[in-house]
């Protein structure tokens, strides 16, 4: 009803919990047994933000070198701020999802006009900045700023669906509130960041998605799920939609020594990263696709070329779509009138450039003809 207020939601932990004693063990745990990662050295602000954004939908062992490689060319908030975009995705190729690069830019020159270079402590300041949701807030104000807010990520999420013995849909932003309110309870005060460390550890380490190492865990005793026996069915997680599959004619054009590569739209999917000219079609014979890709060349480059042969197929995921891409190598014949996003590189100008994962394999190959 219009002028009513919504009630404030609620959630309290378990009776049979024991939240000193989960909270003592588990950071004992932690003490000792806590990964050395480069991003622990010390807990300045902007150190914790580019690790936490850099570990979303990525794994720590693949992030590592590229966290180091990142840090010694842009070691400070106005460092990045003043970086050319195209150096900041070059130092991320690699990584995927490059929307991250992007926001975290464009949150460093915002921090860089508004807050004098220094990263806001407050929950209201900090979640103004482009690309910082929920759990990067908490992450950084915890660690960083030892303010008591909760860290909710995946890990987070199965650890305490067990812990708690919760059987909400994890894939449901209700559960995520719900979770951020039951951590929120349990977070000791004065280690609000090596709390969330060690819950993120437990669930990476120890309480794992399919097999949790129940025998080793630290918190056994306080497992309701694990007294009932049923921590191996949590969490519950609702299926995704699978990814929509796109097929792609992808032309390798070669003129001389240089290649044709365009620059994706600085919106969307991959925004502004170059790549080789593909082409979608859902032909099914070979001719048909050589026929779809040397129109679309026409109609986009004003190019005529000339099939030469199957260079290699390969399959990129993304969470909603799957590319597949058959690429062909293909010699420029006429046409020199390209559109501002397009150009002919050489292997020198290639290196500079930031290209997505499915297109390095790509590039990795014609290096290896050559």
């Amino acid at each position: 009803m219009a002028g009513k207020k919504r009630k404030a939601l609620t959630y309290t932990l378990p009776e049979e919990f024991h939240v000193f004693g989960f909270s003592r063990d588990l950071l004992a745990w932690y003490d000792s047994q806590k990964r050395d990662l480069p991003w622990r050295i010390n807990r300045d602000p902007y150190r914790v933000w580019v690790s936490e954004i850099m570990l979303q939908q990525t794994r720590v062992e693949t992030v590592k070198p590229y966290y180091q490689n990142f840090m010694a060319k842009f070691p400070t908030v106005a460092a990045l701020a003043e970086a050319p975009e195209e150096e900041v995705l070059k130092a991320w190729e690699g990584l995927g999802y490059y929307s991250r690069a992007r926001n975290l830019q464009a949150a460093a020159r915002e921090v860089q006009e508004r807050y004098g270079g220094v990263i806001p402590d407050t929950p209201e300041e900090i979640a103004t900045l482009k690309g910082i949701g929920p759990y990067t807030a908490g992450a950084i104000l915890s660690i960083a700023y030892e303010k008591p807010e909760p860290a909710v990520d995946g890990n987070v999420m199965r650890v305490f669906s067990r812990l708690l013995y919760l059987t909400d849909d994890i894939a449901k932003p209700a559960t995520r509130v719900k979770v951020e309110h039951l951590v929120r309870q349990v977070i000791p005060h004065g280690r609000a960041g090596d709390f969330n460390q060690a819950l993120m550890e437990l669930g990476a380490l120890v309480c794992l998605p399919r097999t949790p190492q129940c025998l080793t865990c630290p918190v056994f005793d306080y497992c309701l799920a694990r007294k009932e026996g049923v921590q191996e069915e949590l969490p519950v997680k609702g299926k995704a939609k699978p990814p929509r599959v796109v097929r792609l004619q992808v032309a390798v054009v070669m003129r001389g020594e240089a290649v044709l590569i365009n620059k994706r739209p600085e919106q969307g999917l991959l925004a502004g990263m170059w790549e080789f000219p593909m082409v979608e079609t859902d032909a099914d014979t070979r001719s048909l696709k050589q026929e779809a890709l040397l129109q679309g060349l026409r109609q986009r480059f004003g190019m005529d070329v000339e099939v030469t042969e199957p260079l290699m197929e390969l399959t990129h995921t993304f969470s909603h779509l799957q590319w597949h891409m058959e690429v062909w190598r293909c010699d420029w014949i006429e046409g020199d009138d390209l559109p501002p996003n397009a150009r002919f590189a050489t292997a020198d100008e290639l290196a500079g450039l930031a290209f997505p994962v499915a297109h390095q394999k790509i590039l990795e190959t014609i290096k290896s003809d050559r």
